[in-house]
């Protein structure tokens, strides 16, 4: 009987917890330069959602490509990431850029144009993916960005 009961409450808690509609993508926010050294430039940006539900989940972010001046400079991967349950939140998408790159012969023509508005196009573009017990979601990212630069 006892065995019953233990049973029973496990059942009905695991039932009580719901996942009645996916995650929210709602915008990629923030883009900007973070830090600019003779070695890199390292641009941030924030990734937020909302989570309708009772359970959490996790999110990772596979390979999410950052585009400069439509030239594709980094890619963006981080661990994995707990998501609250019944929450807004957001998750932090940083990026090194290696210098070097910005001046290749690829970037150089929209680098300079860059340096006269003093304005660089800073691309994300990638998947996101949401699990919740067995079942993953992909969120397709594409923000563009006009980012001021220092000089």
């Amino acid at each position: 009987m006892r065995k019953l009961i233990i049973l029973s409450t496990i059942c009905l808690a695991f039932l009580s917890c719901s996942v009645n509609e996916k995650l929210q993508f709602v915008s990629i926010e923030n883009i900007k330069v973070l830090e600019s050294t003779s070695k890199h430039v390292t641009f941030t940006a924030d990734a937020f959602f909302i989570n309708p539900n009772d359970i959490g989940g996790e999110l990772q972010t596979d390979e999410i490509k950052v585009f400069i001046n439509d030239n594709e400079m980094a890619s963006v991967s981080t661990e994995s990431f707990k998501v609250p349950a019944k929450k807004e939140f957001s998750i932090p998408l940083k990026t090194n850029v290696p210098t070097d790159s910005l001046f290749s012969n690829k970037s150089i023509s929209g680098l300079i144009g860059s340096l006269f508005s003093k304005k660089v196009k800073v691309q994300y573009k990638g998947d996101i993916k949401y699990k919740v017990l067995g079942f993953s979601y992909t969120y397709s990212i594409d923000k563009t960005e006009d980012v001021k630069i220092k000089l």
